[in-house]
């Protein structure tokens, strides 16, 4: 299974909390700050059709430019999405 991508912006303060809220639910995921990487802001962009971060990309579902309760809905309408990552409130 691959994990899902979290991409996220340095100093994003909605990002900071989006990894806190992972950490503390134990979600595995892979981090990519597209500031530090710039070549995969084009990859964002094409997931999700926008530039802002956190976003979160399982395979073809993707969560844009979220806050926690965000992904929590998110999630709690989509709940085999929520399956497939691991996601359970």
């Amino acid at each position: 299974m691959n994990l899902p991508i979290l991409y996220v912006k340095d100093g994003c303060p909605w990002c900071v909390e989006a990894i806190n809220f992972f950490e503390e639910i134990g979600l595995q995921y892979e981090m990519v700050d597209v500031r530090k990487n710039p070549e995969r802001m084009t990859e964002l962009v094409g997931c999700s059709g926008q530039n802002k971060t956190p976003t979160l990309k399982s395979e073809e579902f993707v969560v844009a430019d979220f806050d926690t309760d965000e992904f929590k809905t998110a999630m709690k309408n989509n709940p085999i999405e929520a399956k497939k990552i691991g996601f359970s409130l």
